[in-house]
């Protein structure tokens, strides 16, 4: 079974204006509410992809009932730990330019933390975790770490889709996949990558620090695979960026369920880049049929 983790879930509340008075009255032009949040993303692609998964997390109040009642209709299973604070609103306002209104998250009590931890008890070797996103304030910074030792103490796969210092503490434990995007991984190594040959470089330092596998998204210039056995690069398929919310999970997404049935790394890779493009080229995240129409598109090169 594959089990996604998402400590700070939300719903994400887009809401599309023509032109914005700062001080006066705006209208929407109309507006959707979808449930939140990296690990529930990757939860919505694998069923798009038909691959089953189990979104585990925290969720409280009547935005956290919102989220499971939506990813229920998606027939998404679902074992939250309930909290006693709301799941946070993200709103994402899009007018002449995209703006984002985060909300900070709840605090969690030690029993509801130590309710997710004892649930990563069920995990056993074959499953596969994947650990996506932001955790609220009040957890700990070392949680994703506890979380993975956890994980590998059970004989879990993991991977992790997440930044800076816990990202770095996460390899060590020899993630199946890690995913940073060009940004998070110059951040990671205070650098700045100019070739692929740069990418790549600090790719291969990932897989050296413990990576199984390296995706690094690089929007427009599409995206590159880095292994042990070979590096590769696929050019972004062509279309019409509309939405970037979710097209790095939607990838993370893609290269699971593809390479947990095929073992394949190359024809996981092209399953994640479409998966990504396809999100990005819709207003939620991809229906199954557009990422089947992109698969055939990718173009994968052997660097």
């Amino acid at each position: 079974m594959i089990y996604t983790i998402t400590l700070n879930p939300s719903i994400d509340f887009i809401v599309p204006v023509k032109h914005i008075e700062l001080g006066g009255l705006s209208y929407m032009d109309n507006d959707y509410k979808l449930p939140g949040g990296k690990g529930i993303n990757v939860s919505r692609i694998l069923k798009a992809l038909s691959t089953d998964s189990v979104a585990l997390g925290f969720t409280g109040g009547f935005t956290g009932r919102f989220i499971e009642d939506s990813l229920n209709q998606l027939d998404v299973h679902t074992n939250f730990v309930h909290i006693q604070e709301d799941t946070r609103i993200n709103i994402k306002l899009k007018s002449d330019q995209e703006t984002e209104i985060n909300g900070r998250g709840p605090t969690l009590t030690n029993e509801e933390v130590n309710q997710l931890l004892q649930q990563l008890e069920q995990v056993k070797e074959g499953d596969t975790v994947i650990l996506s996103g932001s955790k609220p304030p009040s957890l700990p910074g070392d949680f994703y770490e506890q979380l993975i030792q956890k994980t590998s103490r059970q004989g879990a796969a993991f991977v992790i889709d997440t930044t800076g210092a816990a990202l770095e503490a996460s390899l060590r434990y020899k993630p199946l996949l890690v995913k940073p995007n060009i940004h998070e991984l110059e951040a990671l190594f205070d650098v700045k990558l100019k070739t692929d040959e740069d990418v790549i470089t600090y790719g291969k330092k990932l897989l050296e620090l413990g990576a199984e596998h390296v995706i690094i998204s690089m929007g427009g210039d599409g995206a590159l695979l880095v292994t042990k056995e070979g590096n590769y690069k696929a050019k972004a398929p062509e279309g019409k960026l509309i939405n970037s919310v979710g097209a790095g999970d939607s990838m993370v997404a893609g290269f699971i369920s593809s390479f947990l049935k095929s073992k394949d790394p190359v024809e996981s890779f092209k399953t994640s880049v479409a998966s990504g493009s396809a999100t990005a080229f819709s207003e939620d995240l991809a229906a199954a049929e557009a990422i089947e129409n992109l698969c055939s598109q990718v173009q994968v090169k052997k660097l």
